[in-house]
C-alpha cells in the first residue's frame, strides 16, 4: 500500500514537471501565461468588423477572392497582410466562430479522420474566431502562398520528428517568434478561453483569438504590416488568382447537391454536402447531416466557390499515436470547381512550396473564381464526390 501510495506520488510529480516543460518548450521565449476565460459575446458586427460603408460604392476588388468593397475596407486591409488561422471541425466544437468572415477556407483531415480548417482573413475581420488548434505541415505549405511572411495562429502543432514535424518546419522557415504567432508564445488578452460559449466541453476546445487583435500584436511587437522589416511589401510575389462576375440567373446551371466524405471512418459526422441555391447562387453547407453555422451570424455557412483538390495522402510513419498525415500539394493533380451551379473538371498545379495553386480547365485555360467565399477541400485520391 505504501508503495502504491509513493509510486503515485512521483507519477503526480513527473506529470507535473513534463507539463511545466513541454509549456516551457512551446512558448519558445515569449511569455504566454495561462489563458483565463472570458464569457462569449456575440459581436455586435455580426462577426465583421471591418465592413464597407453602405454609401459607398464596392468597386474596390479583394485580392484573394475577388469580392468587392467600398474604399474605406482596403484602406484598412492595405495596412495589413494575410492571417491564417487554424480552426478545428471536431463534432464538439461546432458551431464555430469567425468561418464566414474569411475570404478562403482550406479542409483536410488531421487525423483519425477528423478535419481541420485553414482559415485566411485580409479583407475581412472577425472578433470571434476559434476554437483556435493546432498546426499541421500541409496547411503551412498552402499558408506559403500568401506572400512574404503570412501571419499564422494556431495552439501549438504537430511536432515528433519526421515529416510531419510542423512546429520544426515553422523554424526552418525562419517563422520562429517573426510571423508565427502559436498561442504558447502570445499571451492574453490576444488569446482567450472560453469555456461558456461551448459547455461542458473539454479545455482544448476553448481557445478563441480575434483578428484585430492579431493583426495588432503582429503590427505591435513584431513590426509586421503591410511591410516587413526590410520594407517588403507581402505581396511583391503573391500570384492573384482570376475572378468574374456570377452568371445571371437564367445562365446558371441545375445543380443541386454537392457530396462527398473524406474517410470511411467517422464518415457520418464529417461527410460534407453543399446544397446549391440558385437564387442566390451559392452552395450551402451542411456538415454531419446538419446545416453547418457560424455561431457568430447564427447564419448557415454558403459560398460562392467550392474547390475539390484531390491529394494523394500518405502516412507520415512518425510514431505519432494516432498516425500524423502528409498530403502531396506540389505539383500537379486533378480536381472539382463547383460555381454558377455548374461543375468544372480542372486540373491543378502548384511548382513549389511558395507558389499559388492554380486550377486549369480542360482546354488548359485558368479558371476563374466567381467574386465571393472560396472553399477549397482536400481530398485523397480515389474519393468520390457526386452531384
Amino acid at each position: 500500500m505504501v508503495n502504491k501510495k509513493i509510486a503515485f506520488i512521483i507519477f503526480i510529480f513527473v506529470l507535473v514537471i513534463s507539463s511545466y516543460l513541454s509549456y516551457s518548450f512551446f512558448s519558445k521565449g515569449e511569455a504566454a501565461g495561462l489563458l483565463p476565460s472570458v464569457k462569449y459575446k456575440p459581436p455586435t458586427t455580426n462577426g465583421k468588423i471591418v465592413k464597407s460603408n453602405e454609401q459607398e460604392s464596392k468597386t474596390e476588388e479583394c485580392p484573394l477572392n475577388g469580392q468587392l468593397w467600398g474604399a474605406s475596407s482596403k484602406q484598412k486591409w492595405e495596412s495589413r497582410r494575410p492571417l491564417g488561422i487554424m480552426i478545428e471541425n471536431s463534432v464538439p466544437a461546432r458551431p464555430q466562430s469567425g468561418l464566414s468572415a474569411a475570404d478562403i477556407i482550406y479542409e483536410a483531415v488531421a487525423e483519425g479522420g477528423i478535419t481541420r480548417f485553414l482559415t485566411i482573413f485580409y479583407c475581412q475581420d472577425a472578433s470571434y474566431v476559434g476554437p483556435v488548434r493546432s498546426a499541421r505541415i500541409y496547411f503551412i505549405r498552402l499558408l506559403q502562398e500568401y506572400g512574404i511572411y503570412p501571419l499564422y495562429a494556431h495552439v501549438g502543432g504537430a511536432n515528433t520528428d519526421g515529416p510531419a514535424d510542423a512546429l520544426g518546419e515553422i523554424d526552418e522557415l525562419g517563422w520562429g517568434l517573426y510571423n508565427d504567432l502559436n498561442q504558447f508564445g502570445v499571451p492574453f488578452p490576444f488569446y482567450w478561453r472560453d469555456y461558456e460559449r461551448l459547455p461542458g466541453r473539454v479545455t482544448e476546445h476553448t481557445v478563441y483569438t480575434a483578428t484585430a487583435k492579431l493583426w495588432d500584436f503582429a503590427k505591435n511587437k513584431r513590426n509586421l504590416t503591410n511591410v516587413d522589416k526590410k520594407d517588403r511589401s507581402w505581396d511583391e510575389k503573391f500570384e492573384k488568382w482570376k475572378f468574374r462576375e456570377e452568371a445571371a440567373k437564367e445562365d446558371r446551371g441545375d445543380l443541386t447537391k454537392v457530396s462527398f466524405t473524406f474517410w470511411n471512418i467517422f464518415s457520418a459526422d464529417y461527410a460534407v454536402d453543399w446544397t446549391y441555391d440558385k437564387i442566390t447562387n451559392s452552395f450551402k453547407r451542411n456538415n454531419g447531416g446538419v446545416p453547418h453555422f457560424d455561431k457568430n451570424t447564427n447564419k448557415q455557412l454558403e459560398a460562392k466557390n467550392i474547390v475539390v483538390v484531390f491529394s494523394k495522402e500518405s502516412e507520415a510513419n512518425d510514431g505519432y499515436p494516432g498516425g500524423h498525415l502528409l498530403y502531396k500539394l506540389t505539383g500537379s493533380g486533378e480536381g472539382l470547381i463547383f460555381q454558377d451551379g455548374r461543375v468544372i473538371e480542372t486540373s491543378w498545379t502548384k511548382k513549389t512550396e511558395e507558389s499559388r495553386m492554380k486550377f486549369f480547365d480542360g482546354t488548359g485555360k485558368e479558371v476563374a473564381f466567381v467574386r465571393g467565399q472560396i472553399w477549397v477541400e482536400i481530398l485523397p485520391v480515389g474519393n468520390k464526390v457526386t452531384y
